[in-house]
C-alpha cells in the first residue's frame, strides 16, 4: 500500500531563488528546458550550477504517455529555424563543456526533428570540439534515416528511454512500443559502436522485480553503455498514480544487478534522472 506522505529519503525542495539567474538567461534567449517542463524535483539544484537540459522543438509533445508532464498535443507550433544559434549563445554564457539536448516527441515532423539535433550540435561543436553533447531522443517511429542522422551527428552520447516494463505500456507509455525502443538503441549502437548509448527507467508504477531485471538484461543486449533508475513522481493528480515508493535498498539492489551484466556505469536512486548529472558518467 502506497504510503500517504512522502518517505524521509524524499524529502528534496524546490529552491526556486536558486533557480532565478539561469532561468533569466534562457528566457531572455527564448529557450527552453526539460527541467521546467517536465517539473523536475532537480531544477534548483541543476540551475543553481548553471546546468540546464535544453528542450528544442517547442514544449508540445504528440504522444499521450501519461507519467509525463510535458504538455500533450496533435499541433504543436512551428519549429523555431534559429534554436541551435540560441543554444550555442547559452552555452558560452553558462560556459557549459557537457550538454544534454533532447525535445518533446514531434510524429508530426517529416524527420522527427533528427535535423533540428543535428543543426544543434553542429552549432555547440563550432565553439569547440572539446565540448561533449549527449542527445535523448524520442524513437522517430524507428526511421533508419532519423536514426542515422543523429547517429553522425558529432554527439558523444545517444540517449533514448525504455521508461518502464513492457507490461505497463498500455497504461503509462501510450503511442510508444517497448520492442521498437529496444530496436532504435541497438540501431544507434549499430551504426556507431564509438558512441556511448544510455536508457533509463522509473520505478513505483507496479513493474515487478524480475520485470526490471529482464529490462536491464534487455537494454545490455541491444548494446547500452548507461542506464539510469529513478523513483516516479506523478506530475499531478491526473497523470498515472504512484503505485509505491521504492526504498534506496532496492535501487542499490537494482544498481548492483545493472552492473553484473556488464554496463559501464549505473546511476539508480529515488532522485535520478536521465539527464541528471549527466556528465559525472564521463567524470568518474
Amino acid at each position: 500500500m502506497l504510503a500517504e506522505t512522502k518517505p524521509r529519503w524524499l524529502n528534496k525542495k524546490i529552491i526556486h531563488s536558486a533557480c532565478r539567474d539561469t532561468r533569466k538567461l534562457l528566457r531572455g534567449l527564448g529557450l527552453r528546458t526539460v527541467c521546467e517542463e517536465s517539473l523536475c524535483p532537480n531544477i534548483s539544484e541543476c540551475f543553481g550550477k548553471k546546468v540546464a537540459t535544453f528542450m528544442i522543438l517547442g514544449v508540445v509533445c504528440t504522444r499521450g504517455c501519461a507519467f509525463c508532464g510535458v504538455t500533450k498535443d496533435k499541433r504543436p507550433k512551428e519549429v523555431d529555424l534559429n534554436e541551435p544559434l540560441k543554444i550555442k549563445e547559452a552555452v558560452q554564457k553558462l560556459r557549459l563543456n557537457y550538454i544534454v539536448i533532447t525535445s518533446p516527441t514531434r510524429d508530426d515532423l517529416f524527420d522527427g526533428g533528427a535535423s533540428a539535433f543535428c543543426r544543434t550540435v553542429k552549432e555547440i561543436k563550432s565553439i569547440s570540439l572539446q565540448k561533449r553533447v549527449e542527445l535523448l531522443i524520442p524513437d522517430f517511429k524507428e526511421n533508419l534515416s532519423s536514426i542515422e542522422k543523429v547517429v553522425f551527428s558529432g554527439a558523444e552520447v545517444i540517449a533514448h528511454n525504455v521508461e518502464t516494463v513492457p507490461s505497463l505500456y498500455i497504461k503509462v507509455r501510450r503511442g510508444a512500443d517497448y520492442r521498437r525502443s529496444l530496436n532504435v538503441l541497438s540501431r544507434i549502437k549499430g551504426s556507431n559502436s564509438k558512441l556511448f548509448v544510455k536508457s533509463g527507467i522509473m520505478l513505483g508504477l507496479g513493474e515487478k522485480e524480475k520485470e526490471v531485471k529482464n529490462v536491464l538484461e534487455d537494454l545490455k543486449s541491444v548494446g547500452c553503455d548507461f542506464v539510469t533508475i529513478g523513483q516516479y513522481l506523478p506530475p499531478s493528480l491526473e497523470h498515472t498514480p504512484l503505485k509505491e515508493y521504492v526504498a534506496p535498498e532496492v535501487f542499490n539492489h537494482f544498481k548492483e544487478y545493472a552492473f553484473s551484466l556488464g554496463f559501464m556505469d549505473v546511476k539508480s536512486a529515488p532522485y535520478v534522472r536521465s539527464s541528471y548529472l549527466a556528465h559525472s558518467f564521463f567524470c568518474e
